[in-house]
């Protein structure tokens, strides 16, 4: 039987934010509550909790729920963005997985880093236990999947190359496209997760500062000359060809 919302949100746990965050994210979960009253487990992350939002900053609550269904919420709360993940467990280790082998684990970053608000039954410590472990475990990606991220790239380096002097704004464009799968590439081959974007270049400096301002330098460019001057020395120190290469995928038994 569910309890009532009024006894989970008396239950409830809640982080030091100043306002309107604090007002927001109490109205959020009492939302939450009236919409899901087989709810089992709520978490809220991001730049918020962490105390360095910026001026768009939006709460991330995950939501784990008794029943076999899922839905995304986009809403303000007190003026402030909300994005409402609502899952129940056992879609949780399918994200895990599937994140894990792209080499981005957002989820379980997501509760690895949250603030526990409501846990019912363990549900959310029990996952949070296994999102920790995803993120302790580097990612080891198989050489199909890398020959395939780096074909991809270069495919699309090439795109860009191919219209530079008809099209040079469509090249501009593509390029910008290609330089991001480079160094996404180049944090696979490393067997490191991608950063999510806003976090990308800083990470980057981290471990291959020369990398990180040759991308800096691509994105800051004021001339077409100048982004390929960069990006054409990026895909050499990230996927090591500018272009169309020979490769194989393993043949396939269908049916």
């Amino acid at each position: 039987m569910a309890i009532p919302a009024e006894g989970l949100l008396a239950q409830c746990h809640w982080p030091d934010l100043p306002a309107p965050y604090a007002e927001a994210l109490r109205q959020a979960v009492a939302f939450i509550l009236a919409r899901c009253p087989d709810v089992r487990g709520i978490v809220v992350s991001g730049t918020i909790l962490r105390g360095n939002p910026g001026p768009s900053s939006d709460l991330d609550i995950y939501v784990i729920r008794r029943e076999l269904q899922r839905q995304r919420v986009q809403k303000f709360f007190n003026g402030i963005p909300a994005e409402i993940f609502i899952n129940p467990e056992e879609m949780v280790p399918v994200y895990f997985a599937d994140e894990a082998r792209a080499g981005r684990p957002i989820t379980a970053h997501m509760l690895s880093t949250g603030f526990t608000i409501l846990d019912c039954d363990g549900v959310i410590a029990s996952l949070q236990d296994r999102a920790r472990q995803i993120l302790q475990t580097p990612p080891d990606p198989n050489a199909e999947a890398l020959t395939f991220a780096r074909y991809m790239a270069a495919a699309r380096y090439e795109d860009a190359i191919d219209v530079v002097r008809d099209r040079p704004e469509t090249a501009r464009m593509i390029l910008g496209l290609a330089v991001h799968q480079m160094i996404s590439y180049h944090f696979l081959a490393a067997h490191r997760f991608v950063p999510r974007d806003k976090d990308l270049l800083d990470v980057l400096a981290t471990w291959d500062a020369p990398l990180a301002d040759l991308a800096r330098r691509f994105y800051a460019a004021a001339t077409l000359e100048a982004a390929l001057a960069a990006a054409e020395q990026i895909a050499d120190r990230t996927i090591a060809v500018r272009g169309f290469f020979e490769w194989e995928s393993p043949p396939e038994t269908l049916g």
